[in-house]
């Protein structure tokens, strides 16, 4: 029986390097100016006590308020003098780590096998525009849901309603792949999607797909 699966980007398919992303924030801004403005601490993980505007900038570049130019302008703004807007897009980039070959296999697979594949994720243009070109994310999805193009990000409910909405007109079990917990459990109350962490996780506790 034909499945549908929706597949996270970051912490999913793609490996992620927060700690490298971070030493470059903070050889460019200082502790303080990375803290207040990313909202990210020395350790990779959000500040609690971050500011409004910057929980604010973060937000608006998401779910693709503002264009990835004012994200960085509005960056740059609190790096050390000298810093130029290319050193603040390698910094955002270098968050990026690699896309084993294996799980885009393991995509191929499942479509190949008449699943429907569909891609759901919190991004920006300055992340996901390179990586679709590096890897051609769109031959293997049927299609691509992005928080920067819906004006919406998880773990919002209005964005599971709305990808359930398109994918799913006859509210047919659907499995979703995501790396956070607060997502998972926003799919499952929203919508009742079946969720997994990990394609390995899902790999292991279902045996036939």
């Amino acid at each position: 029986m034909a499945n549908i699966f929706i597949f996270d980007l970051g912490g999913v398919l793609i490996n992620l390097n927060v700690e490298r992303c971070v030493a470059q924030f903070r050889d460019l801004m200082g502790e303080t100016n990375m803290q207040a403005v990313l909202g990210i601490g020395g350790d990779g993980e959000g500040v609690v006590a971050v500011s409004a505007a910057s929980k604010q900038l973060m937000v608006d570049f998401e779910r693709g308020n503002i264009s990835s130019e004012q994200f960085v302008a509005e960056v740059l703004r609190f790096c050390k003098a000298g810093t130029t807007k290319q050193q603040v897009m390698d910094a955002w980039w270098s968050m990026v780590a690699d896309l084993p070959q294996e799980r885009l296999d393991f995509v191929r697979q499942l479509k190949e096998q008449g699943h429907k594949v569909y891609l759901l994720s919190n991004g920006n243009d300055l992340h996901f525009g390179r990586i679709n070109e590096m890897y051609h994310l769109d031959t293997y999805f049927e299609r691509m849901f992005l928080s920067q193009e819906m004006h919406l990000a998880k773990p919002d409910k209005a964005i599971f309603e709305q990808v359930e909405k398109a994918v799913n007109p006859l509210h047919e079990p659907v499995i979703f792949i995501d790396d956070l917990e607060k997502n998972r459990l926003a799919a499952e109350e929203t919508v009742g999607w079946r969720t997994f962490k990990s394609i390995e996780d899902l790999q292991n506790k279902i045996t036939a797909i």
